[in-house]
C-alpha cells in the first residue's frame, strides 16, 4: 500500500481554523478524499472534497450545522467545498474510490 499524499498546502495552512470551525460545529473527524487525498489537487480549479462526522447527528439542530459547517469551510478555503457524511456514501464503486484515498484532516 502506497503512503498517502502530503495535504496541499491550501489545507495544511488552514489546518488550525479549520479544527475550530470543527469544534464550532461539532464536528468529531473530518477526512479529506478526491484531488486533494490523491496529490492531484489544483489549486486554481479544484474544489475541496471532504467526509465529516458530527457530534450527536439526532439532536436538533443538525441539519444547520452542516450546512453551516460547509459554508464556513467554504469562507475559509476560498473555494467550493463538496460535504460529505459516511450515510452519504451509498454507492459502492464511489465507495471504494473515497475509502482508497480518504486521510483524516481534524480528529477531535
Amino acid at each position: 500500500m502506497t503512503s498517502p499524499a502530503p495535504l496541499p498546502p491550501l489545507l495544511a495552512v488552514h489546518l488550525e481554523p479549520l479544527r475550530e470551525l470543527c469544534r464550532r460545529f461539532g464536528v468529531e473527524r473530518l477526512e479529506v478524499f478526491g484531488s486533494a487525498a490523491k496529490g492531484t489537487f489544483d489549486p486554481a480549479t479544484s474544489d475541496l472534497d471532504f467526509i465529516a462526522q458530527f457530534r450527536d447527528p439526532q439532536e436538533p439542530g443538525y441539519c444547520d450545522r452542516f450546512c453551516s459547517f460547509a459554508d464556513a469551510a467554504e469562507a475559509l478555503m476560498g473555494r467550493p467545498v463538496d460535504l460529505l457524511t459516511e450515510r452519504m456514501i451509498r454507492n459502492p464503486y464511489f465507495r471504494e474510490d473515497v475509502d482508497a484515498v480518504r486521510q483524516v484532516v481534524v480528529q477531535l
